[in-house]
């Protein structure tokens, strides 16, 4: 059974890649044009395309490490079997499916039926907390956790921000984040198969949040210089320009905003940095050999090595304080 949950839930992906692709686009592209509109006194085609892709930045070696990093990634990755993160999130759900039922013997969706509108809405918006909470806890253990900082400084070694470099994402970090980000979404997922949902209603409205999500978040347009505010709206979604601050080399801005799609995780918890009005930032690391990350060896080789240090350090027994031998050594 969860084989055939696994291959409906990724049959719907693929036939919805090309509507998300096309949301996404017109998404990117929308924003670049109320950006420049916003920035620009004279307005000119010519400008709007140099405004968009400036050549200090397209030309800049960090965006051309994200291009080849993109290229790799997408020729490997069928290759490393990485597998989709809703494949975890069914995985989890399926089991929590199991564990659940028998322990309180429920053998069928409490809620008999179809469900209702009110009831999908619901079903949505619970998802997407889980995913963003989600989400929010490995993006703050990433900056905490020297292990999963060497991975994830990938990210944060861009430069120069061209879309793409979203994607900048080293494939082991990318791995552990995909399967972790199945615990808590896969027991809800688990859950509403017990309450309200059955298999095939579950996929459909599953591929919904995912698609919603990557659509909200703006994930392509948060990692341009577009500097997008939602207004009022920031007080509830993560827009573009806070993202971008935490991509920021400025002290005061390190380890702040590590939301994904909402805002007020990082309010609750305390990480939250509103930037000013069309503030601008440095982005990049501050670390001594930042230029080795601008190659696919540094993107790919270098983290490991460092991951590795890491753990011999951490595995290296500590030696026992020496003795003076001025000081009497107590029985």
């Amino acid at each position: 059974m969860i084989s055939t949950f696994i291959e409906e839930i990724l049959d719907r992906i693929s036939a919805a890649n090309l509507l998300a692709a096309g949301l996404l686009l017109a998404t990117a592209l929308g924003c670049a044009v109320i950006a420049y509109w916003r920035t620009v006194e004279e307005k000119s085609f010519a400008e709007f395309f140099e405004f968009i892709l400036p050549h200090e930045v397209i030309t800049h070696p960090s965006a051309r490490a994200d291009l080849l990093f993109y290229i790799s990634r997408k020729a490997i990755m069928p290759f490393l079997l990485i597998p989709a993160g809703v494949t975890f999130v069914v995985s989890v759900g399926y089991a929590t499916n199991k564990v659940v039922g028998t322990l309180f013997g429920i053998d069928a969706p409490l809620m008999g039926g179809s469900p209702g509108p009110i009831t999908v809405i619901v079903f949505t918006v619970t998802m997407l907390l889980a995913y963003d909470i989600s989400y929010y806890l490995y993006h703050t253990a990433q900056h905490r956790f020297p292990f999963l900082w060497e991975l994830h400084k990938v990210h944060h070694s861009a430069e120069v921000m061209v879309g793409i470099t979203k994607d900048r994402v080293h494939p082991l970090d990318e791995l552990m984040n995909r399967a972790w980000d199945g615990v808590i979404p896969g027991i809800c997922f688990g859950l509403w198969t017990l309450i309200a949902l059955n298999p095939v209603e579950v996929t459909v409205f599953g591929v919904n949040v995912y698609i919603m999500r990557n659509i909200l978040m703006m994930d392509f347009v948060r990692h341009t210089h577009f500097k997008i505010s939602f207004g009022k709206l920031n007080n509830l979604i993560l827009c573009p320009h806070w993202h971008q601050l935490h991509h920021s080399t400025n002290p005061r801005h390190y380890d702040k905003n590590f939301g994904l799609l909402f805002s007020f995780w990082d309010r609750v918890f305390g990480t939250l940095c509103v930037p000013k009005p069309n503030e601008s930032f440095k982005f990049g690391l501050v670390d001594r050999d930042v230029r080795d990350y601008q190659s696919l060896k540094g993107l790919y080789i270098l983290p490991l090595k460092k991951m590795w240090l890491v753990i011999k350090r951490r595995l290296r027994p500590r030696r026992p304080a020496a003795i003076s031998s001025h000081k009497e050594v107590q029985p």
